[in-house]
């Protein structure tokens, strides 16, 4: 399976009338955050493919003020949509396409403004996930395939200024739940050299910036 992961950026190697040619391989698109609503439905209207995404810490459209299991149709994103919509996956755990995703929106408090949180607020939320993640487990033979963030770990990837620290109960999830990617944004890659993936122990470390595709196969 190949995923498409984007996040932060307008990427024109995404946002062009050759991206269904570009693309036409992928299965599942997963958006990371900080994106306009009508870029992401530009792509779901493009690849009409399932997309998920979770609000960042700059999003002040629909996705940041809602995390509900609703399915924002395509119309509501892009005039003339043919696509089925994307899924807000904010704070909650998603099957498609045979995985389980599970999305945490937005970064660390650092101004007040939308979509930030706490450290203990973060790890209060994803404790509240803790049945459903037990039950997956049972059912599935996995707690969590995917987890889908807007910031990253602490620690991995992320900086030291008070807006780009990384949340420690991310650090946590991966730990004790072991899902085989954690994909996020937020973290902007301005040179060859800075890191976009990492490895923590039984998990697949991905910084989604403009655009990446994750080959499932060839991340084993």
């Amino acid at each position: 399976m190949r995923i498409l992961c984007i996040s932060d950026q307008v990427d024109p190697l995404v946002y062009s009338p050759r991206m269904r040619e570009r693309f036409h391989d992928v299965d599942l698109v997963l958006c990371a955050g900080d994106l306009p609503m009508e870029y992401i439905g530009f792509v779901a209207s493009m690849l009409n493919r399932p997309l998920l995404f979770v609000a960042g810490n700059h999003d002040l459209g629909p996705a940041a003020a809602v995390s509900s299991p609703e399915r924002w149709s395509a119309a509501a994103l892009v005039e003339g949509s043919r696509t089925e919509g994307a899924v807000d996956a904010g704070f909650r755990i998603v099957r498609e396409c045979g995985l389980s995703i599970l999305g945490l929106p937005g970064s660390i408090l650092y101004n007040r403004g939308p979509n930030q949180y706490r450290e203990a607020g973060m790890a209060f939320r994803i404790a509240l996930l803790v049945p459903r993640l037990l039950l997956n487990r049972l059912f599935h033979g996995r707690s969590v395939d995917i987890v889908l963030t807007h910031a990253a770990p602490r620690g991995i990837q992320d900086r030291d200024d008070p807006c780009h620290r990384g949340f420690k109960s991310f650090l946590w999830l991966m730990r004790v739940f072991k899902p085989r990617w954690l994909v996020h944004g937020h973290i902007h890659l301005y040179d060859l050299a800075d890191v976009r993936i990492s490895r923590f122990e039984s998990t697949t470390v991905v910084n989604a910036f403009g655009h990446w595709v994750l080959d499932t196969e060839s991340e084993q």
